[in-house]
């Protein structure tokens, strides 16, 4: 063979051909005849030697040496599957640009002159003037529409990842794993022959198109996609998720009533939400991988994104990994299946026929029709050197977290890399800013998340050094000097106790903090206490309905000072474990508790609870928000009154203060009623009502609704964009001027003002 030259043997990985290549050696006839023992051997070997290339489409000689590898990876492969993710990588990023990127509410995020706290990875990112973050902006958006047509296809990549990582690491606040995937993908394309298939660039060069691709091309996206996979499940393995406490809340939505026909809630949750999730992430990409599974893994994976999308809010998520499953099927599978079209569609369509054309990045082997490309060159054992490194790394990055130790929390490392999707879940109880004057030593609070538009900064050590550093450089316009800010924030994480994230007593302005040593102010997750959250279940199902409760834990010498609002006249602590100190501000009484005892709290005052005991103290808070019981109790009333005027069996006549509950139903008009109780029942049947006409509402309706609602979001996007090109172009109009154009673009529809009415009444999330 000639130097540098590839044989012919097996077979491209995973693009599998229904035919079995020649794995066998040829010998001579002269030669002789193996013994009948030897023979069965033979055969078991091109067996095993067939079996492995059905499977995984390689022979193992292929991995024999570096110049057989650097062969198999750039091996002629069909353009036409990589073509059509090309395709719906670049719509679906569009797409997203103007939703999650925030393009539609960029001039919310990025108000010029506004003093704000920003996140960045690195403290010298800055976000430019806004008219200039427009600018990134329409770069990164048409940076994703030339990789969707294919049209100058390198340009627009770069395009699209330069501003695209910009903005990621503008604000880690903002980070996710499908973020995170979005920039990866990007960055993967740019290196790839993807614009060889149904592109503009193969219009415009008669050499690109339709063009064999080298198959490190696919082995990079595949490996990718089966790495998104299995590390969740192997990031769920987690005792937390395998118990069922990290989403636990699933379980109620009304994707899962079928299941909850024949199983419990709890069951639910435990065997469909988390079971579910852990057998289906570890086993999707095998699925995927193999012809025999793959139908099977399609089905599943695209069952398990279709409700992702109505789970959680992940923008296009759902969709980027529904279009990376045809990835895995023969690459050819685009032409076998734009063939069933009418032959009037074909101009338009990918092209089905003749079949690809030779490729100078691709490597031929010795029998090729192109021997100008049949020997190994720099480019492509570069690319081979790149394909390792980088799936090296993928599998290595996850795993990261003990060389960035500082930003360790209780969970390892900043969310968004490590694929440990919904694993954890955060409720915050109270959080306290303390603030002292370097000079007066006089104290103050703020109100959390004061200065930003985050809140995030809560859970995370570094974001919460940035977040003080940054109230230190702000408050000194108040006349506070020389700030010192201090942090008291609870934090429960998949249904534990509400504990201490952070030391209160550390100055986190001054406080010590690197990204490669352990965070000395973080406190330790109280996972001793972990089984207590069982007990949790059976004290809340104790309980009735309107009495709600709190569980606490806490470190010896520290102390919670709390403020029992007036609404809640039903309020005391009881100690689970552990020595209590319950200081009753007013009274200047203290009182000890021990486990099992209980103290009552007068509302509208402070106290503070002191752990007193050698170890971690466990209580709970038991209140009634007594304002809304009785409100409840006057609401009922009122709709028991209601339903018997509606049919007749109200004899006595209605006061003139409630005739509204017959006529003041619409829109509106509970505004002129006087009494606040029936103003505020009139409010609640109209937002219940409006409710239900949501849920009931049919398909051409929901559709309806969403298309308007894109619309104005798109319309707000292309307005304001186009304001921001016009400024950098020919200067700022005058201000009445802009004031115009910007309210014209904030243009809602009609039912938007209405819908504001139709979220969640929010609890008492603190005492």
């Amino acid at each position: 063979m000639e130097a540098g030259a590839c044989d012919n043997a097996g077979a491209p990985f995973i693009e599998r051909s229904s035919g079995q290549g020649d794995l066998s050696g040829s010998s001579d006839e002269g030669e002789g005849t193996m013994d009948k023992e030897t023979v069965p051997a033979a055969e078991r070997a091109v067996e095993t030697e067939s079996m492995l290339k059905r499977l995984f489409g390689f022979e193992k000689e292929d991995l024999s040496s570096w110049h057989r590898l650097v062969c198999l990876l750039n091996r002629p492969t069909d353009p036409a599957s990589l073509g059509i993710f090309r395709f719906l990588f670049g719509m679906i990023m569009a797409i997203d640009i103007t939703q999650e990127r925030g393009l539609s509410h960029l001039d919310y995020k990025y108000l010029d002159g506004a003093p704000v706290c920003r996140f960045p990875l690195f403290s010298f990112l800055q976000p430019l003037p806004l008219d200039y973050m427009y600018l990134v902006y329409v770069v990164m958006l048409f940076g994703a529409v030339g990789i969707m047509l294919g049209c100058f296809y390198r340009l627009s990549c770069l395009m699209f990842i330069s501003t695209y990582w910009y903005i990621f690491f503008l604000d880690k606040t903002a980070w996710n794993n499908h973020s995170y995937l979005y920039g990866l993908i990007g960055f993967q394309l740019t290196f790839m022959d993807a614009n060889r298939y149904w592109s503009i660039d193969g219009l415009r060069n008669p050499k690109k198109k339709n063009s064999q691709v080298p198959l490190w091309n696919y082995t990079l996206l595949r490996f990718q996609i089966f790495i998104v996979y299995f590390i969740a499940g192997i990031k769920k393995l987690d005792a937390d998720w395998v118990e069922g406490y990290s989403m636990s809340y699933l379980a109620h939505h009304w994707l899962f009533d079928p299941f909850r026909m024949i199983l419990p809630n709890e069951m639910v949750s435990l065997l469909v939400v988390h079971g579910g999730g852990l057998c289906l992430d570890l086993s999707a990409g095998y699925l995927l991988f193999f012809d025999a599974t793959r139908p099977f893994g399609i089905f599943f994976v695209s069952y398990f994104h279709c409700m992702n999308s109505q789970l959680f809010s992940i923008g296009m998520f759902a969709y980027t990994m529904l279009a990376t499953s045809p990835l895995f099927c023969y690459p050819d599978w685009p032409r076998h299946f734009f063939a069933r079209f009418p032959e009037i569609l074909r101009p338009v369509l990918p092209l089905t026929s003749p079949p690809p054309q030779p490729s100078t990045s691709c490597v031929y082997p010795d029998l090729s029709p192109a021997p100008k490309a049949s020997k190994t060159r720099f480019k492509h054992k570069l690319a081979t050197l790149f394909t390792i490194l980088y799936l090296a790394e993928q599998f290595f990055l996850p795993y990261s977290h003990f060389i960035t130790q500082g930003y360790n929390n209780w969970t390892n490392g900043l969310y968004g890399y490590s694929w440990d999707m919904m694993v954890h879940s955060r409720s915050h109880q109270h959080v306290k800013i303390t603030y002292k004057d370097g000079k007066t030593g006089d104290v103050g609070y703020l109100n959390p998340g004061v200065f930003t538009q985050s809140r995030r900064w809560k859970d995370h050590g570094d974001m919460l050094k940035q977040y003080a550093t940054c109230l230190s450089r702000h408050l000194p316009h108040y006349n506070i000097s020389d700030p010192e800010i201090y942090f008291d924030i609870w934090v429960s994480i998949n249904e534990r106790f509400q504990q201490r994230i952070f030391d209160p007593r550390v100055n986190i302005v001054k406080a010590d903090w690197s990204p490669f040593r352990p965070n000395p102010w973080l406190m330790p997750l109280l996972v001793d206490l972990s089984p207590w959250r069982t007990k949790f279940q059976e004290i809340e199902g104790s309980l009735d309905n309107q009495t709600e409760i709190v569980f606490i834990a806490d470190f010896p010498g520290l102390l919670l000072e709390n403020y029992v609002s007036e609404d809640l006249g039903n309020t005391s602590v009881q100690v689970l474990q552990g020595q209590l100190n319950v200081e009753i501000v007013d009274e200047k009484k203290n009182y000890t508790l021990q486990p099992g005892e209980q103290k009552q709290l007068p509302a509208g005052a402070y106290h503070k609870v002191y752990t007193v005991s050698e170890g971690p103290s466990c209580y709970m808070y038991i209140y009634v928000n007594t304002t809304e019981a009785a409100l409840q109790r006057n609401f009922t009333k009122l709709f028991e009154l209601q339903e018997r005027v509606r049919n007749g069996t109200e004899t006595e006549p209605l006061p003139p203060e409630l005739q509204s509950l017959i006529t003041g139903e619409n829109e509106g008009s509970e505004a002129n009623v006087m009494d606040p109780v029936v103003q505020l029942f009139l409010r609640r049947q109209r937002r219940m009502k409006e409710v239900k006409k949501r849920r009931e509402a049919n398909v051409c309706e929901r559709l309806n609704r969403f298309t308007v609602k894109k619309y104005y979001m798109l319309r707000r996007a292309f307005l304001m964009t186009a304001i921001a090109m016009r400024n950098l172009a020919v200067g700022l109009p005058p201000l009445e001027q802009l004031t115009r154009e910007v309210a014209f673009a904030n243009m809602k529809e009609p039912e938007s003002e209405a819908s504001q009415d139709l979220k969640d009444e929010v609890g008492h999330d603190e005492l």
